[in-house]
């Protein structure tokens, strides 16, 4: 310190003396290179003695020195680990209506787009053929019925013999079992809407030949919408029918919340995963069948978590999983490492099992410039 002093006194003294001087400078060069070389020793001392009080500040103003960090305090709260995979939409009314007589299509009642109800006649095939076989019955069962009814009321009057009434009912009765088969048949000629749908693709038109092998029309109810997925036999314990899920759709920007309504009890031996069905409403009919889905499902919840930034959890050199904390210590604020057992994390937050408690003040921002027993300040 006297040393300081002493110079400072030095500069002080010459700085007045080289003022004075000022006034009055030689006029030889030699002069002028006498009088830069002493002002030029002046300022290389006064550079020395302003470094050294410099260094001399800093050892002194310990404030300065403090490491400033934030801090962040702890409460219980809800923690949610999700398991993320991707699956497809689909529906179960997502059909292709195929005829279940063979012939020529004669009317066409839809077109794609429109809207049709359950038993709704989307085709005519001719059935010209199969009306005029049973007309042809229906003459010869009449004809049968008066021969029945003649021959019971001879029968009756036991005239006659047994064998023609039992022919004449036998006949009578299998015209009217081939008329009920014939009639049964011709409702096979209408192609019908099994479920209320939308009409989305016309296969079969007008003219062509209908045949049950020939696809005629493609129906779709996007009401009953859901999404299927593989899922790791690894989460089958945790994965339970009602659990929590969120369902993005990326190529339409929605972001549904529902439920698992559906768990597989099948382990498919190929790739050691089961199936998860979650049923989603589709108010707009924007979701389409076969469409990429994100699919998040929960697979722990703890109500009464402490949690903190993935961030803030560190590893020793002995794979310790720790925290720093601060703790005050005669008003300076030290730095504690604290070691702590950790759970699931999930979105950058991580569950503390054991380790923290609501008391502690965890360091958050200059967590990873700090060590143990460092004295720092909190901004």
């Amino acid at each position: 310190m006297k040393k300081i002093i002493i110079l400072l006194i030095t500069i002080s003294l010459f700085s007045c003396s080289t003022k004075k001087e000022d006034k009055v400078l030689p006029n030889s060069l030699e002069g002028l290179n006498k009088e830069k070389q002493k002002l030029e020793k002046a300022k290389d001392s006064i550079d020395n003695v302003l470094a050294t009080i410099e260094t001399k500040l800093e050892s002194l103003d310990t404030v300065k020195k403090l490491q400033p960090v934030t801090v962040l305090t702890i409460k219980p709260t809800v923690f949610k680990h999700f398991i993320a995979i991707q699956g497809n939409t689909e529906t179960d009314k997502n059909i292709i209506v195929r005829p279940l007589a063979t012939g020529q299509i004669t009317k066409v009642y839809v077109k794609e787009g429109q809207r049709v109800g359950k038993g709704q006649t989307l085709m005519q095939i001719d059935d010209a053929i199969l009306r005029n076989s049973i007309n042809e019955i229906e003459n010869q069962l009449s004809l049968a019925n008066t021969t029945y009814e003649r021959q019971k009321r001879l029968w009756e009057q036991k005239i006659g013999s047994e064998m023609q009434y039992l022919q004449a009912k036998t006949q009578k009765e299998a015209l009217e079992k081939k008329i009920k088969t014939l009639q049964s048949q011709l409702k096979n000629y209408k192609i019908k809407a099994p479920f209320n749908g939308i009409v989305d693709d016309v296969m079969a038109k007008l003219g062509d030949l209908a045949s049950p092998q020939a696809p005629a029309v493609r129906l779709i109810n996007l009401n009953s919408m859901y999404v299927e997925s593989d899922v790791s036999e690894n989460y089958l314990k945790n994965i339970k029918k009602g659990n929590e899920t969120i369902v993005e759709l990326p190529t339409i920007g929605e972001k549904i919340t529902t439920k698992i309504s559906k768990v597989g009890n099948f382990i498919n031996p190929d790739n050691r995963s089961f199936k998860v069905r979650v049923n989603i409403k589709n108010k707009k009919n924007l979701v389409k069948p076969n469409m990429l889905a994100d699919i998040k499902i929960k697979d722990y919840e703890n109500n009464k978590a402490i949690t903190i930034p993935t961030n803030l959890v560190q590893i020793d050199e002995n794979g310790k999983t720790f925290v720093f904390v601060l703790v005050k210590e005669k008003d300076q604020n030290i730095v504690v490492k604290k070691p702590v057992e950790i759970g699931k994390d999930y979105n950058g937050i991580t569950e503390i099992i054991n380790g923290l408690t609501t008391e502690d003040i965890i360091i958050n921002e200059g967590a990873r410039n700090v060590s143990e027993g460092q004295k720092v300040k909190v901004d």
